[in-house]
């Protein structure tokens, strides 16, 4: 399947998401891996795993990058060359879920995770957020804002990549409405308060998260 949707979340960050209905040599076909790539797809035991993989770059390839202008630094995190000796570095985050997968290219930094909407995500959210904050919700609703709240973590996370950082014990999100679409968390770490503005959406089942550094 081509891209499945291009979604504006500000006048500075795209995101770019594929819905992935190929089989793995398909999408294979299509994409030109350097060696470290290819050793690490080799090196993925699950199939979806592949698939999330190999989709990322079929998105690259949608924004004219390919496998060769992407590189990870030594915490783990992504980025994209610069296109020429003078174009500013473009800021690159990714996520991958199931039959998703999502990029978001920006020229501010960013964090971005997708999540499929699951029941464990409910069970485990005394583990990782503020539990008040799911009060007086149809289960639906307590579903997805449960998830909401834990790719708001991930995203932020993402961003500040810091070892020691706890998700319930350092990033704090404030109470908000789904329908708004957006919220802010606070991340309190190394004694530093950060504030971080959060746009959040459903697609299908699954809900995506992209964090930005607020400015001061």
């Amino acid at each position: 399947m081509p891209l499945h949707k291009v979604v504006l979340i500000s006048k500075t960050a795209k995101l770019y998401l594929w819905k992935i209905t190929e089989d793995l040599s398909e999408l294979r076909s299509q994409i030109r891996l350097k060696n470290s790539s290819i050793a690490r797809l080799e090196s993925m035991k699950s199939e979806s795993h592949q698939k999330g993989f190999l989709a990322v770059r079929m998105l690259l390839q949608h924004n004219e990058y390919d496998d060769f202008d992407l590189y990870y630094d030594a915490f783990g995190k992504p980025h994209i060359k610069p296109q020429g000796c003078f174009i500013k570095e473009v800021e690159i985050s990714i996520s991958h879920s199931n039959d998703f997968s999502a990029i978001v290219i920006s020229q501010e930094k960013v964090g971005l995770d997708i999540e499929q909407i699951k029941d464990k995500t409910i069970r485990i959210a005394p583990r990782f957020m503020d539990v008040s904050h799911l009060e007086n919700l149809s289960m639906e609703e307590k579903l997805k804002k449960a998830t909401v709240i834990w790719g708001t973590k991930e995203s932020i996370f993402k961003i500040k990549n810091e070892q020691g950082i706890s998700f319930p014990n350092h990033i704090f999100e404030e109470d908000f409405m789904l329908e708004d679409k957006k919220s802010k968390a606070i991340l309190k770490f190394n004694n530093r308060e950060e504030v971080f503005n959060i746009i959040f959406d459903t697609i299908e089942d699954y809900v995506y998260v992209c964090a930005f550094e607020e400015k001061a």
